[in-house]
């Protein structure tokens, strides 16, 4: 059976879907992360939205710094949200979206 295939395949299920819109959902990245190493899909959108989580957890901590901090932590963050739908969305069209800058970060994670 063909890489790409197998990829459809992991992709298509119900089961696969709920857990890569999870990745995408805050704190609930890890969820993912932890129950499902072995599907190529939901492991590749787990580490999109574990990265997207800790530019939050980062945007919030600078929110704390007033005027400047705050502008820059409520724009960022409304960034982030933006992000996490598309995600999402691209979860439920079986897409592996690769979100701009992002990707790369995740990418260099090894689980």
């Amino acid at each position: 059976m063909s890489e790409e295939k197998k990829a459809g395949e992991q992709a298509g299920t119900r089961e696969a879907s709920i857990y890569a819109i999870l990745s995408y959902v805050w704190v609930l990245c890890l969820v993912p992360l932890l129950l499902k190493k072995d599907n190529k899909f939901v492991m590749f959108h787990a580490k999109q939205g574990l990265m997207l989580f800790i530019v939050e957890v980062g945007l919030s901590i600078i929110g704390i710094v007033p005027i400047l901090g705050q502008i820059v932590g409520t724009l960022g963050t409304l960034v982030c949200g933006l992000l996490s739908l598309v995600g999402i969305v691209q979860v439920l069209m079986g897409n592996e979206w690769k979100m701009p800058v992002i990707h790369e970060w995740a990418e260099k994670i090894k689980i």
